[in-house]
């Protein structure tokens, strides 16, 4: 029940500092001087839902519910995806991939994988990818911070504006209509993918090894030693010759790494 109207809308340097000090505690991600406004409007919202009047009744909830804290990063993360986004990524998977299979072994990990577009455009390349791919044991490891994400990607129901990017025949073949506008994700597709929160700041359970891990537009929201860290973490987990994909804005310049470059934003495993 709300307390009241919000009688505090902008966070004081302090707070702003403290924000930030969470972000990159809890996930490794750092936030400017320019997320101050995205900020600001992450936790009005939190007070809205939460029915406080003002910023200092809503730290001192930080301070005493550590929950709360999960769902501020969960408000704080960018979300922003989509079907085939960087489609030479999965050129990649198609052509050079999975005719590399030896031992019929197929392991993808999508890293950040937010509401699912990633993933299940990874088990619909590998579906389209004809006698090649015919006999795969396919597994997609699918994580990111955001549990709200992940029930998206769970659930697998998407609007028609979602799905431009998918061309019709793809979308008749591995999507169901449910009304409104909306298409769900069919069975065949879903079951290549499990579905897995994962903070990248702390212990993977996942042993590897992978075929091709997919991090596209995660790391830079870190600094250089977090993303240092990371891809040597990811490293360790490749195959031998196993792919590691990037997003177009990114690069590993300034990262000492023993990947080859294969071309922009893709690296492999000697």
């Amino acid at each position: 029940m709300t307390q009241g109207p919000i009688t505090s809308t902008e966070l004081s340097p302090a707070q702003f500092a403290r924000a930030q000090k969470l972000a990159y505690d809890v996930s490794g991600i750092r936030l400017d001087d320019t997320k101050k406004p995205l900020v600001t409007a992450r936790i009005m919202h939190r007070l809205r839902v939460l029915g406080l009047a003002d910023m200092n009744a809503y730290y001192a909830l930080l301070d005493s519910d550590p929950k709360e804290s999960a769902k501020l990063m969960d408000e704080l993360t960018t979300n922003k995806t989509s079907f085939f986004r960087e489609a030479s990524h999965f050129d990649v998977l198609r052509t050079k991939i999975i005719p590399s299979i030896k031992d019929r072994r197929l392991r993808l990990w999508s890293a950040g994988c937010s509401s699912g577009e990633e993933p299940y455009t990874l088990a619909m390349t590998i579906k389209e990818a004809g006698s090649a791919a015919e006999g795969l044991d396919v597994r997609i490891l699918a994580t990111d911070l955001s549990e709200r994400m992940l029930a998206k990607a769970r659930a697998g129901t998407y609007t028609e504006d979602i799905l431009a990017d998918v061309a019709p025949a793809l979308r008749a073949k591995y999507f169901d209509p449910v009304g409104e506008g909306q298409w769900r994700v069919k069975p065949l597709l879903k079951s290549l993918i499990q579905f897995a929160p994962l903070n990248l700041q702390q212990a993977w359970p996942m042993k590897g090894p992978f075929n091709a891990i997919y991090c596209r537009n995660v790391m830079i929201y870190f600094d250089r030693d977090t993303r240092q860290k990371l891809v040597s973490r990811y490293t360790e987990l490749l195959a031998p010759g196993g792919f590691f994909f990037v997003g177009h804005s990114e690069s590993l310049t300034g990262i000492t790494h023993t990947l080859r470059y294969v071309e922009p934003a893709a690296y492999q495993r000697e």
